[in-house]
């Protein structure tokens, strides 16, 4: 068994019980993605010399006792929109082609303090803004399991390197299912915990309202653990919470007896791909066959979802974005004269389109006269869309979704499109404007040979519901490596 097809819960014990040296597990890392990098374009920053001093340091610590936790010397990839201090931060961005934070994000130092080695940052779309890390500035990252499509975005790096085991596992960024969706295109598993529980601090914004980070892995039990060590209330993100349970790890039970589980209608009409239906109907099933008890019912308000998020989002976005304008960091056009035609410059030169096109039509539902006519009408909505939930979970436990309405698309099909590549987050997005938890888990595969993943949707702080019943559904299937992930050794 080679190192990088390891969990990273096995990782770990290997290197605590001293099978696997910490320098062995992150040069096995750097060595699949020098083999395959080229290929799929996960990363825009590899620290090769970062990671191999790191895990000299952290292996001394693991030897000395100090460092014992559950995670302790897995090499791990972060996302290019989360500060990395020292380490290049883009953004995927032209506008932040240069920029290296003075500072860790909070989830950063938490990692580092579990002693996990980061080891590069992740492609994504230009600022979080699009469903197919098709819209980086340095080029479009492309699927393991066929690369030809699309591995999903924005966190499309992130997935992409842990499903060809560039990375064990790796942190993403959800704003309207930046994880869940990439997670189902790849054929991973990936947590958007509750708004609030894991810190934004040094989270380069999207949409503040509804980004929150969550892990991405090859299984539930590390998402589980790994949110664990993410997860605690940060002084210095006053959207952060204090919750008195961070033990997800806790919630590893294949037992889902008496679970209720509820199947929106709305969500398996028109525009969800045949086999995606079957598949997921196929999982409600199996986890019928162990004793859950799983209906449809009818969840109000979900065609206003899209059109609430993106007017929210978008005008968010075009406050957040404001602050890029080429005089403390990043990029600044060469030729400009006077500040206002510097701005102007470095802005229409720095952003790609989909940035440019959020942007505008963010000022534009803010401007005076439009302010109340859509973005005061999508917070209403919002409110609306989490009371749907709210009743929903009345009745049920959880809720039984697909993650995306298709497999993932051919490169360059939804690019033609924005609509439609809007309209593929019809299942994710109303999960983020009502704060809820959601986890992807494979589910299966379609006839072009391409993952298939299902969402669970919890409500708020109920992540233990997610990870038991998401746990026990995985028990009934084995893991399917990325057939991407093969290299000759």
């Amino acid at each position: 068994m080679n190192i990088t097809d390891y969990t990273a819960v096995e990782l770990a014990r290997k290197i605590k019980a001293g099978e696997i040296k910490v320098i062995e597990a992150v040069d096995a890392v750097l060595e699949q993605i020098e083999a395959l990098e080229d290929s799929y374009h996960s990363y825009v920053t590899v620290d090769a010399e970062g990671a191999r001093k790191a895990a000299l340091e952290v292996q001394e610590k693991i030897d000395q006792g100090i460092l014992t936790g559950p995670l302790a010397g897995v090499p791990i990839a972060v996302k290019d929109n989360i500060c990395t201090s020292g380490l290049k931060t883009t953004c995927s961005s032209k506008i932040l082609y240069n920029f290296v934070p003075p500072y860790d994000a909070d989830v950063v130092d938490r990692l580092k303090a579990e002693g996990m080695v980061i080891v590069g940052k992740t492609n994504m779309d230009e600022f979080a803004m699009g469903s197919t890390t098709e819209t980086s500035a340095f080029g479009e990252t492309k699927n393991p399991w066929n690369p030809d499509h699309v591995p999903g975005g924005s966190s499309g790096g992130s997935c992409s390197a842990v499903a060809a085991q560039e990375a064990i596992c790796a942190l993403g960024s959800d704003t309207g299912g930046s994880i869940r969706q990439p997670s189902s295109f790849c054929g991973v598993t990936g947590i958007k915990p509750t708004y609030g529980t894991i810190s934004r601090y040094g989270l380069i914004a999207y949409g503040s309202s509804l980004d929150q980070i969550g892990p991405i892995a090859k299984d539930v039990t590390d998402c589980a653990v790994m949110l664990s060590v993410l997860a605690g209330h940060d002084p210095k993100d006053s959207t952060s919470v204090q919750r008195e349970d961070y033990d997800f790890a806790s919630a590893l039970v294949d037992d889902v007896k008496g679970m209720r589980i509820g199947m929106p209608r709305g969500y398996y009409g028109e525009g969800l791909d045949p086999e995606v239906k079957q598949a997921i109907f196929a999982a409600a099933e199996q986890l019928k066959a162990k004793g859950a008890v799983v209906e449809e019912f009818d969840l109000g308000l979900v065609d206003y979802a899209i059109p609430a998020y993106y007017v929210i989002a978008s005008a968010e976005a075009s406050s957040n974005l404001a602050r890029f304008d080429g005089v403390k960091y990043g990029y600044r056009t060469e030729e400009y004269e006077g500040l206002h035609n510097m701005y102007k410059k470095t802005r229409s030169e720095g952003f790609g389109p989909e940035v440019k096109r959020r942007i505008m039509l963010g000022s534009f539902v803010l401007s005076s006269g439009y302010y109340d006519a859509y973005y005061l009408k999508a917070l209403r909505t919002k409110a609306l869309i989490k009371k749907e939930f709210d009743k929903a979970f009345e009745r049920y436990d959880m809720i039984l979704a697909p993650a995306a309405p298709t497999t993932a698309p051919r490169l360059g099909e939804s690019l033609k499109n924005p609509l439609q590549m809007y309209l593929g987050d019809i299942y994710t997005i109303s999960v983020n404007l009502a704060g809820l938890p959601g986890i992807s888990v494979p589910c299966g595969v379609d006839s072009k040979g391409l993952p298939i993943g299902m969402q669970l949707i919890g409500d708020c702080f109920q992540e233990k519901k997610l990870i038991q019943a998401a746990y026990s559904f995985e028990q009934t299937r084995p893991y399917v490596k990325c057939p991407g992930a093969v290299i000759e050794r």
